[in-house]
Formats: C-alpha cells, sequence, structure tokens
C-alpha cells in the first residue's frame, strides 16, 4: 500500500531523511535501552515500528525478533532505512508507506508496537493508537515514547509554540494525564511510566527540521521574552538550548477489549 495523496508530514520530511539517522538525539538515549531489554527474548516475535522516522527503534529491535516491519508515511525516510538495516545486516526488515491512523495490516497480526518521537505529527491521536491497538495480537506488548506537554497551561503553550515555529508538521506534545485517557479509550492497559529529561542543543535541533532563519529568531526571541518560571523549568541555556520532558509508557493490549 502506498499514501494516495500528498501528506503535510511526508512532505515536510522528505529532504531531513539522513539528517535523522544521523541525529545523536534519536539514535541514542536510555529509552532506547530499555526498548531492546524489553524485546531480548522474544525472537519469534513480530514487531511494528509505527512512524520509523530514521528506524533507530528498527535497528535496535531486528537483532532480538524474527521481523520488524518499519512503517512512516514518508517515502524517503523508508529508503533510508532500507538501505541502512540491509548495510547492518538486519535481513529480517521490511517497510511499508502508511500513516498511523491508516494502517494496511491484519488485525492482531503484530506481536510488539513501538512509536517513538512520532505520535506528535499524527493528525488524530485517537485513530493512531486505536489502529495500533487493532493490529496489536491481545495481551501484545506497546511502547509508545514521546515529548509530553507540562501541566502548567503557561509552560504547554511555550513548548507548542516553539515546536511549531521549529516544524510546521507538529500537531501537539501531550501532557501524561492526555496519554494516559487516550491509551485507556484506544483499549490499553498501561504498565509503567518512565519520565527522562531529553536536553537539545539548539543549532542541531533546528538544523535538523531545516527550520528557517525567520522561524529561527522568532524562537529565540520567545525564549528570551519568556518569564523566568519558564527559562528555568526548560532549563533554556544563552545559546537557546534547552531540555524537555519525556515520557517512555509501556502497555498492553488489553484482552477485555474487542480488536
Amino acid at each position: 500500500m502506498t499514501v494516495s495523496e500528498p501528506n503535510f508530514v511526508a512532505t515536510q520530511y522528505a529532504p531531513r531523511a539522513q539528517e535523522y539517522l544521523h541525529s545523536t538525539t534519536h539514535s541514542s538515549g536510555a529509552d532506547l535501552d530499555q526498548v531492546e531489554a524489553a524485546l531480548r527474548g522474544r525472537d519469534s516475535a513480530r514487531v511494528l515500528d509505527l512512524g520509523c522516522g530514521g528506524g533507530h527503534i528498527t535497528y535496535r529491535a531486528a537483532p532480538h525478533v524474527a521481523s520488524v516491519v518499519a512503517c512512516d508515511v514518508t517515502a524517503t525516510m523508508l529508503a533510508v532505512v532500507a538501505e541502512t538495516a540491509t548495510a547492518r545486516g538486519h535481513a529480517n526488515v521490511t517497510t511499508q508507506q502508511a500513516a498511523a491512523e491508516n494502517l494496511p495490516f491484519e488485525s492482531a497480526s503484530f506481536d510488539v508496537v513501538l512509536a517513538r518521537y512520532t505520535s506528535h505529527h499524527w493528525d488524530d491521536l485517537d485513530a493512531g493508537l486505536r489502529e495500533a491497538r487493532r493490529v496489536l495480537k491481545p495481551d501484545g506488548l506497546a511502547i509508545f515514547i514521546d515529548v509530553v506537554a507540562p501541566g502548567s497551561a503557561l509552560l504547554d503553550t511555550h513548548l507548542q509554540t516553539l515546536e511549531l515555529l521549529r516544524d510546521g508538521s507538529h500537531v501537539r506534545n501531550y501532557s501524561t494525564p492526555e496519554w494516559i485517557a487516550a491509551l485507556t479509550r484506544a483499549g490499553f492497559s498501561i504498565e509503567t511510566l518512565t519520565p527522562r529529561k531529553l536536553h537539545l542543543a539548539f543549532d542541531a535541533w533546528v538544523a535538523r527540521t531545516h527550520t528557517s532563519a525567520e522561524h529561527i529568531v522568532a524562537i529565540r526571541s520567545l525564549q528570551g521574552a519568556a518569564p523566568a518560571s519558564v527559562r528555568e523549568h526548560f532549563a533554556t541555556a544563552a545559546d537557546g538550548s534547552f531540555n524537555l520532558d519525556t515520557l517512555t509508557l509501556t502497555a498492553r493490549a488489553s484482552t477485555l477489549r474487542s480488536a
């Protein structure tokens, strides 16, 4: 299956595949170590990397499972993942172009669904999570990782504005309560919540998304004009670098809900 109409996220990210492949922010981290640990011993598992981007979940998963399907809306990302997986000897990796809200897979066809730094691009979080639940086997494992919004309205507004100025395909970073409610509605039983801090070096952050000079100026102006409480929360440095809150949620496809 291919995406039949232009997708704004795909258009935005088509020129950025190499940046995301080589991004140290995306290719390393304790969250990836946690995912890899959860997959050890699952030799027969079929895994879906949902919104694979540069493929870093796929590369960590492939040595431990039977097969990985790397799925993304962006064809150039998928081409990079296929090429890199082959170069690294991961013969059990295939790719599929599709949006999270409309997956071309049979129900209950995966043992594990993984999604890292992708849900904030989805047009409809609930629809994407319902699809993830649908393609997951009963009691199958799901791990969702993303930046989370702070509980404060002031901090939330600052975060969403920074994100949108940097990347026009940004939809929303959701709060922890929003994540818990959405996963429950979709038919998941949450097992663990692991919060972490993610440090973002400003120059690399905007270069990765090819942010325009005008928007970079706007972001720096917003950071400089922010109240002290906002600058303190995000640990905003003089060069614009800052910290974000992330969350790793592990969940199971509830056996109490029909697929």
